[in-house]
């Protein structure tokens, strides 16, 4: 496997795919044709020297990949906007005449403040408020931050396993295995087509599952050392900390990402397990959608000439055995 720098996101019925300053979103739309829009952004990083630095580039990049994600997420969603002659609500004629051409950007500065808010709200005060019943019973602080780490990784099981259940929810975890394909086809040097992208795996190192879970046990380790007495202070505690262990949750999945041997592929393994949670084998039409958004973007023939010269690796040849072709 050879690092490509690629990543991305599942939309609705569609993939966003990133390389560098540029992005693309490709969309099935209703009538069945695939959209694909193509946008650049310089990213905080390249602007600021200061962002660039170990710990705080996490936090930075966390911050720009949830403005792109919902960005591109809101404009999928308009290819599937109910009838354009309903009339709109009171509240909805209000929004728009207050904020006229600002509205989208209103709309996503603030789902991105509200799902930060849910997130703390659910992933954080509350494992913290159920450990913290059992206090008096447990006087251990390494048992209560393991307990509390415990209570946070079911919380997640449960939640994607909820919305799972929704049917909209699995096409998207199915285009979101369509990505993981893509890059995963890519950087083992095969030939992106439907057929060798199909039989690559949908789980990655680099995915966005995998910092999440990594976040929720590199916190079990930083409160197991730093303790504070009283529940809101050691609420605040771990909201004060986010920033921290986002940074260093970002590090170890970059070096999971670029590096492949035994100790990385270890760290990574929980990830990859959790993906099987988020990723669904995806049909040969999102699988088309996600190739299409790739190559908006990205020279995977020059790629794969420059880091591939003798054709794909290991893994990528046994892959072309299942599929039964070759990589000319």
């Amino acid at each position: 496997m050879r690092y490509s720098g690629i990543g991305g996101q599942a939309v609705i019925e569609g993939i966003m795919m990133k390389n560098g300053d540029r992005y693309a979103v490709g969309v099935r739309k209703p009538d069945g044709n695939i959209e694909v829009k193509t946008e650049d952004y310089i990213g905080f990083g390249k602007r600021h020297a200061w962002a660039r630095l170990p710990l705080i580039r996490g936090v930075v990049s966390f911050c720009e990949s949830m403005y792109i994600g919902i960005k591109t997420l809101m404009y999928s969603a308009s290819f599937f906007e109910d009838d354009e002659d309903v009339k709109p609500s009171r509240f909805e004629a209000w929004l728009e005449r207050t904020f006229g051409d600002r509205l989208d950007q209103v709309l996503m500065t603030f789902s991105m403040v509200l799902a930060f808010v849910m997130a703390i709200v659910v992933f954080m005060w509350l494992p913290l408020a159920l450990a913290s019943l059992l206090r008096g019973f447990i006087h251990n602080e390494t048992v209560m931050a393991l307990l509390e780490g415990a209570v946070r990784v079911c919380i997640f099981i449960g939640y994607v396993m909820l919305v799972s259940r929704s049917e909209d929810i699995k096409r998207t975890f199915m285009y979101h295995g369509a990505e993981h394909k893509c890059i995963n086809c890519i950087e083992h040097g095969l030939p992106l087509t439907v057929r060798n992208v199909a039989v690559s795996s949908k789980q990655h190192k680099r995915c966005g599952t995998s910092f999440i879970f990594l976040v929720m046990i590199i916190s079990i380790l930083f409160f197991m050392v730093i303790r504070v007495d009283g529940l809101l202070l050691r609420f605040l505690s771990r909201i004060l900390l986010i920033p921290v262990i986002a940074g260093v949750s970002y590090e170890v999945l970059m070096a999971a990402g670029r590096h492949d041997n035994w100790l990385m592929n270890l760290i990574s393994k929980p990830g990859l397990w959790m993906q099987n949670l988020t990723t669904k084998e995806p049909d040969d039409g999102m699988i088309e959608v996600a190739i299409a958004a790739v190559e908006a973007v990205f020279d995977w023939k020059a790629y794969e000439e420059e880091n591939f010269p003798e054709g794909p690796d290991s893994l990528g040849r046994q892959l072309l055995e299942r599929a039964g072709g070759e990589a000319a």
